[in-house]
């Protein structure tokens, strides 16, 4: 791998806590700012990866690609992920390190292509068990599904409804442990699943303890996380280390699904060349200011950003926080050194790097065999032609995106054949995966849209169901993008052709989305009036934030929102005349 692609965050932090350590008080434990010279350490090497989300194959279009920048001060991008490469990059890591250890921050299954997704994961959790995964994070996705499939993705035993997949062969579940210290049952108190563990690696023991965001309840369709409670990380993770050094465990590293954002895109921008924590905003700083200094890295996860910071930690010592993209683009190597007299990782001398996962290495054979056994299982249904493109539609954009409006498009056309009166359609943008892309991915021919790349696009299995919502609630939808639990970051619904509205960035709050602007085919938005909308379960329950959804009445549960999308591609597409991509000009944004 091109060494220009291994830049470390380590040089700035090292100068940094060099200055706190000549300046600041003593600190207990072996390896902490502080502490005196080891009488004697060992190495120990740390691959981490978040957000796999079942990409077995490499990703296509924007979700396969990282930025880098340039000692020039330009960028440039890559092609990057696929499981074949990712196994060869971490096998090529391990080379020359006796304690190594591969570790992950959750969301490694769920929002999956078909691949994955169709066989509910066990795919890659069979490849995350060949690649050596020593232990995982349990993240918001892992509950896509329920509490019953994520017992099963860790104990094993085939489908409880589709059974096994192939003769004579019943799925292990995970090698590795998936850690939920935070998520408890709401009856007993008890994890569900083990809250830590230790690895003792040639006479060096690590605690790691798992969990994720404390508002994976927001983020889950309700069915998924029912009957448990999600608790604060911070506070979870402090009990844990507690625990963890009663039983003698000094070196304990912190798996935690939720992140920040950099304050640039590209994978190897300088975090702290503005000093420590300057370089990276959102939940993480927060949470990794409440864990106590006695964890020595925050392995973190969730927003799919990718950067290698120090945040300091409640006695103001730097620390290093650390995410590794999404999709199996890159992975962080951090190497640190272990006092042997007190069994502690010496703080100082953690450093670490993202890799890029790049595709001119070669594959590794057996992620190949594994990926072609799944495809050949897969290939009836994935090969199934449901529409044509002219071009790209992406689902990236500030606001309003192609996808989004193409998909709430697809979920009026359906609505109206439950419900002929149905006016609007809402779509989540956080459940539109990837992109459709152009260029053919496999035997497809260009433009044409296979199963398997609707399957990307939308994996969830939501249903597109249809309520009555008032004009005025259907403003407050809008306004809740921008305010309350999203007004920090916002979540602008992709809406259905007719609708229009002003939304301006100048402003505030609710006050963003102005009132008096929002029209249906050109008519203002009538707040005594009713009006039938469209939208997945997911956001009736009052998903993302947007309590009012799930205020509507007159509720109906329709079908597979998969089965909407590929109905509209097949009825408004063929191979003479593709579906060009929408304009994305239903919102009006003023800067």
């Amino acid at each position: 791998m091109s060494l220009t692609r291994r830049i470390s965050a380590a040089a700035v932090a090292l100068a940094a806590v060099g200055a706190l350590v000549a300046a600041g008080p003593g600190h207990h434990g072996g390896g902490h700012p502080g502490h005196g010279r080891p009488s004697s350490t060992v190495d120990l090497q740390l691959l981490t990866i978040n957000d796999f989300h079942g990409n077995l194959e490499p990703p296509a279009g924007s979700s396969g690609r990282v930025t880098e920048a340039e000692p020039d001060g330009t960028t440039k991008t890559i092609d990057a992920g696929g499981v074949e490469y990712l196994a060869s990059s971490l096998r090529t890591a391990r080379k020359g390190h006796d304690r190594s250890l591969t570790v992950a921050a959750g969301d490694l299954v769920g929002a999956s292509p078909l691949l994955s997704g169709l066989f509910h994961d066990e795919p890659t959790v069979e490849a995350m068990n060949r690649i050596g995964l020593d232990v995982t994070s349990v993240g918001n996705h892992e509950f896509d599904e329920g509490r019953g499939e994520l017992l099963r993705l860790q104990n094993g035993g085939c489908h409880p409804v589709e059974g096994c997949y192939e003769p004579g062969r019943r799925f292990g579940g995970a090698d590795y442990p998936i850690l939920s210290a935070n998520v408890v049952d709401e009856k007993t108190g008890r994890p569900l699943l083990a809250p830590y563990t230790i690895k003792n690696v040639k006479g060096v023991r690590v605690g790691f303890i798992g969990v994720t965001l404390k508002g994976t309840p927001n983020i889950v369709t309700a069915s998924g996380v029912a009957g448990l409670k999600f608790l604060d990380e911070a506070e979870t993770v402090n009990k844990y280390t507690a625990i963890l050094r009663k039983q003698g465990v000094k070196s304990v590293v912190a798996l935690i699904h939720e992140g920040g954002f950099p304050v640039s895109g590209n994978y190897n921008y300088a975090c702290d060349s503005g000093g420590p924590g300057a370089g990276i905003s959102g939940p993480i700083v927060d949470i990794a200011k409440k864990i106590s200094p006695d964890v020595d890295a925050l392995v973190t996860g969730h927003t799919h950003n990718a950067y290698v910071c120090t945040i300091p930690d409640p006695a103001g010592h730097p620390r290093l926080v650390t995410s590794a993209s999404s999709f199996g683009r890159l992975y962080t190597e951090l190497d640190m050194k272990v006092d042997k007299r007190t069994g502690d990782i010496v703080r100082t001398s953690v450093k670490g790097t993202n890799h890029v996962v790049d595709r001119v290495q070669p594959k590794a054979a057996d992620m190949t065999a594994l990926i072609s056994r799944w495809n050949t299982l897969a290939a009836p249904v994935a090969n199934r032609t449901i529409g044509y493109i002219s071009a790209d539609i992406a689902r990236t954009g500030s606001t309003e995106t192609p996808l989004g409006d193409l998909i709430a498009d697809a979920q009026l056309a359906y609505g109206k054949t439950l419900d002929p009166t149905v006016r609007v359609a809402l779509m989540n943008p956080g459940g539109i995966r990837t992109d459709l892309v152009y260029a053919p991915s496999g035997s497809e021919g260009p433009g044409e849209v296979t199963y398997a790349e609707g399957f990307a696009v939308q994996p969830f299995s939501n249903t597109v169901n249809l309520e009555t919502l008032t004009g005025a609630q259907l403003v407050t939808a809008l306004q809740q993008q921008v305010s309350g639990a999203n007004e920090a970051a916002p979540k602008i619904l992709q809406i259905s052709a007719g609708l229009t509205y002003t939304l301006d960035l100048t402003k505030s709050g609710a006050a963003r989305v102005v009132a008096d602007s929002v029209r249906l085919d050109g008519v203002p938005v009538d707040p005594a009036a009713d009006y039938r909308v469209a939208m997945n379960n997911f956001l009736t329950g009052g998903g993302d934030g947007f309590a009012v959804l799930a205020q509507g009445t007159a509720q109906l549960v329709g079908g597979d929102d998969l089965a909407a999308f590929a109905a509209y591609l097949t009825g408004n597409s063929t191979a003479a005349a593709p579906l060009a991509p929408p304009a994305a000009d239903r919102v009006t944004v003023i800067r």
